[in-house]
C-alpha cells in the first residue's frame, strides 16, 4: 500500500465518522441526501461481495465491514430512528436515484474488465460511487446554507476520490500490469463532480463564512 492510498482510506474514513458525528450528536439529519446513503450502501454491498470468499489482508477485510457497516447504519438512521428521521428534507432530496443504479448496472453489463458475477458488480459499484455524490449536492444547492458538518462530510469525500487518482497514477508509474481503467475513469469523473463544491468550500474557507451554494 503507498501512502495515497492510505490517505485516500483515511480521508474517506474520516468523511464518514464526519457524518455519524453529526446524526448522533445532534440527532439530525438535515442536509443530508438520504438517497445518496443508500446509494453508497449499495456500492458498498456490491464491491465487497468477496468479503468471505478472498482474503486479502486483515486491514483490508477491516475497512470492508466499517464501510458496509456504517453505511447501513447511517441509511437505517435516517429511515428508522424516531427523532433522527423527523429532520430528514424529504422536499429537497427528490433526486431520482434509481435512475442512476439502473443506468450503472445497464453499462457494468456492457463494460466490464471480465464477465463474471464478481466483476460485473464490481464495476457497477465503481460506476454508481461515482455519480452517488449527484443527490447530495443538488439538495445542498436548493438548500442554499450548509451546515460546517455536512460541508465537510462533502469536503472529505471528494478528498478521498482526490488521493485515490494519485494513487492510481502511482500505480500506473510503479506496476507494470497495473490496468483498472474502469476506476480511473469513474474517479476523474467522481472529482469533476466536487468541483464546484470545492470551489465555494474554498470561497468560504478564505473569507470566514458560511458556506453557501448557489441554486
Amino acid at each position: 500500500m503507498n501512502i495515497f492510498r492510505l490517505a485516500g482510506d483515511m480521508t474517506h474514513l474520516l468523511s464518514i465518522i464526519v457524518l455519524l458525528l453529526k446524526i448522533y450528536a445532534t440527532k439530525s439529519c438535515s442536509g443530508v441526501s438520504r438517497k445518496t446513503q443508500e446509494l453508497y450502501a449499495i456500492v458498498f454491498l456490491a464491491r465487497y461481495l468477496d468479503l468471505f470468499t478472498d482474503f486479502i489482508s486483515v486491514y483490508n477485510s477491516f475497512m470492508k465491514v466499517v464501510f458496509i457497516a456504517s453505511s447501513l447504519a447511517i441509511v437505517w438512521c435516517m429511515r428508522v430512528h424516531p427523532m433522527v428521521r423527523r429532520s430528514y428534507d424529504k422536499e429537497l432530496d427528490t433526486f431520482r436515484h434509481y435512475f442512476l443504479i439502473a443506468a450503472c448496472f445497464l453499462l457494468a453489463l456492457v463494460l466490464h474488465e471480465k464477465f463474471t458475477f464478481q466483476e460485473v458488480f464490481w464495476a457497477f459499484s465503481i460506476y454508481l460511487e461515482a455519480v452517488a455524490i449527484l443527490p447530495q449536492l443538488v439538495l445542498l444547492q436548493r438548500s442554499g446554507n450548509v451546515d460546517n458538518l455536512t460541508g465537510q462530510y462533502v469536503f472529505f469525500l471528494g478528498a478521498y476520490r482526490g488521493f485515490y487518482i494519485l494513487n492510481w497514477i502511482y500505480r500506473y508509474l510503479t506496476e507494470p500490469r497495473f490496468t483498472r481503467w474502469i476506476a480511473c475513469v469513474s474517479g476523474v469523473v467522481q472529482t469533476a463532480l466536487y468541483a464546484d463544491f470545492f470551489y465555494y468550500y474554498f470561497i468560504s474557507w478564505k473569507n470566514n463564512s458560511k458556506l453557501k451554494l448557489p441554486a
